[in-house]
């Protein structure tokens, strides 16, 4: 009898923590229903007072804005090295995988052009027709549309025949979208594509990328008084994709455009050459530092975010795959 009363509590304790865990789930699907209703309206301040009020309210969204976070010093580059980071590895992005892509097109266009010319007999009054157009084409695209034709079917082309290159934009932007929730910046919408983006926006010159809910940082930037705490998280956000290439494939290809972006930023602030490599060191290492923490909720969120889930559904994934204690 003994032990069959010692068997009966534990279930009964058992059965109220998974009552009140489902709970938690429920009231935090609601809670991300509705941002995505106030995501898809466009009203920004609504969508981050929604988070706010409960952030960490219930058990509901206790990853958000929670990231731990190493001290703010200057650290050096051996420090870096010290924690297995390469910095030129990681902050000087080269897209090869696009490079050899490119001139693999190159090459089968000029194939092609010699195939033509001896095919079709092609005089040399004909080949000057077609170079000035061709000219005239690539002319118009490079200026009128700032090169957006000729990425867009680079891009279509990379994620079409290199699995390395589609998941390797994937991850780059799960990188970006998991960082910024977990240092308390929402995200608001993500592509994986060009053509997605052509899709959505209906612009020629976006790539793959992830919107944020950052109307607070740009009111600080315009009044010229951007906080530490806003400059830091946005210095961590800006560093995530080139950070989880990194640390999935040892160095990074994409993400040229985001360094570029905090390099003008600082440079804007005012900031002294050592004072900006500061910031991006520290910047780097703490990304780095919570990016391996997390490894399984990025790569849960990439697959999700691969399949098209909504920003609600990829905060829920995030909170399910975090133990609090380990944030």
């Amino acid at each position: 009898m003994q032990y069959a009363g010692l068997c009966h509590r534990p279930c009964f304790g058992a059965i109220r923590i998974r009552n009140c865990s489902s709970e938690v789930d429920l009231r935090r699907r609601q809670v991300l229903e509705q941002l995505d209703g106030e995501l898809a309206k466009g009203d920004d301040r609504a969508a981050l007072s929604i988070l706010k009020e409960w952030q960490g309210k219930h058990g509901g969204l206790r990853c958000f804005g929670a990231a731990r976070q190493i001290p703010k010093r200057i650290y050096t580059l051996d420090e870096l090295k010290l924690n297995g980071i390469e910095a030129s590895s990681l902050l000087s992005p080269l897209d090869a995988t696009l490079g050899s892509i490119e001139r693999n097109i190159q090459a089968a266009a000029a194939l092609v052009g010699v195939c033509a010319w001896n095919v079709f007999h092609i005089t040399p009054q004909h080949l000057f027709y077609l170079s000035v157009g061709f000219l005239f084409l690539w002319t118009l695209d490079s200026v009128g549309l700032n090169g957006g034709v000729g990425s867009l079917v680079l891009d279509t082309i990379g994620h079409t025949f290199s699995q390395k290159y589609h998941n390797r934009v994937i991850q780059h932007e799960a990188g970006h979208f998991l960082i910024a929730y977990l240092l308390g910046v929402v995200p608001k919408g993500y592509t994986l594509s060009s053509l997605e983006a052509l899709q959505k926006e209906g612009s020629l010159n976006l790539q793959a990328g992830t919107a944020f809910v950052d109307f607070e940082f740009l009111e600080e930037v315009i009044a010229g008084k951007v906080s530490g705490t806003m400059l830091n998280r946005f210095s961590c956000i800006a560093l995530a994709g080139v950070a989880t290439e990194y640390l999935l494939y040892g160095c990074a290809e994409g993400g040229l455009a985001d360094i570029n972006k905090l390099d003008l930023l600082l440079k804007g602030l005012g900031f002294t050459q050592k004072k900006a490599d500061s910031q991006v060191r520290w910047a780097v290492l703490n990304t780095v530092l919570i990016l391996r923490r997390h490894e399984s909720a990025r790569a849960k969120l990439a697959d999700a975010m691969s399949s098209g889930k909504s920003v609600g559904n990829c905060i829920d994934i995030i909170e399910k795959s975090i133990d609090f204690d380990d944030i």
